[in-house]
């Protein structure tokens, strides 16, 4: 984990940093192995870029996600068994965050399917991509980590007042009864140029 010029990263962050090892030296393997794919599948993948050491996120992926406004969360069951949603983000240092809200859902009388997901198997992949019928301008951002669900707390709050200043349409919700979930990102991959709007 880096810091910004003039930061200074505290104990938390520190520790936060050391736990991560294991999962830093799983994703190097993984992108080796993703590298050799991506070599036998050619022109294809070129281009892929990927981060798992301390910075995560490079400043141009930072800047991308910045300025798009869906991601697309990945969960799975214990059996392994894929559901993707549509999801609004906003991304704090190393940490993506989503709230459940307030728009209508089927009502099962049962917690969402990516909730109940996430605490059979925090793995979880976010990909926030941006498509455009010009395909030089196509792009995205993947990031893999392990998701925490926050039902209260100082960071269930910081996180929603960040998703209220992102998107307008929160601040007529009452959101802070709801969970929000927390992808600690520690591997991210990105393709095309991000700077292109």
């Amino acid at each position: 984990m880096s810091a910004a010029p003039g930061e200074q990263i505290g104990a938390g962050a520190r520790r936060n940093a050391i736990d991560c090892a294991p999962a830093i030296a799983l994703a190097a393997r993984h992108q080796a192995r993703l590298r050799r794919e991506i070599d036998r599948q050619g022109e294809g993948w070129q281009g892929v870029q990927f981060m798992a050491q301390s910075s995560i996120l490079s400043p141009s992926e930072r800047r991308f996600l910045d300025l798009q406004r869906v991601g697309h969360l990945a969960t799975a069951d214990r059996q392994s068994v894929p559901h993707v949603v549509p999801i609004c983000f906003a991304l704090i240092e190393s940490t993506l965050y989503s709230s459940i809200d307030d728009k209508p859902k089927a009502r099962s009388g049962q917690p969402l399917k990516r909730l109940r997901n996430l605490r059979e198997n925090p793995h979880v992949c976010v990909v926030v991509d941006r498509y455009r019928e010009d395909w030089k301008r196509l792009a995205w951002v993947m990031l893999w980590g392990r998701a925490e669900i926050l039902a209260e707390g100082s960071e269930h709050d910081h996180a929603q007042a960040a998703l209220r200043s992102r998107y307008q349409q929160y601040r007529g919700m009452r959101i802070s009864s709801y969970p929000v979930i927390a992808l600690r990102v520690e591997r991210a991959a990105s393709w095309g140029n991000l700077s292109v709007r």
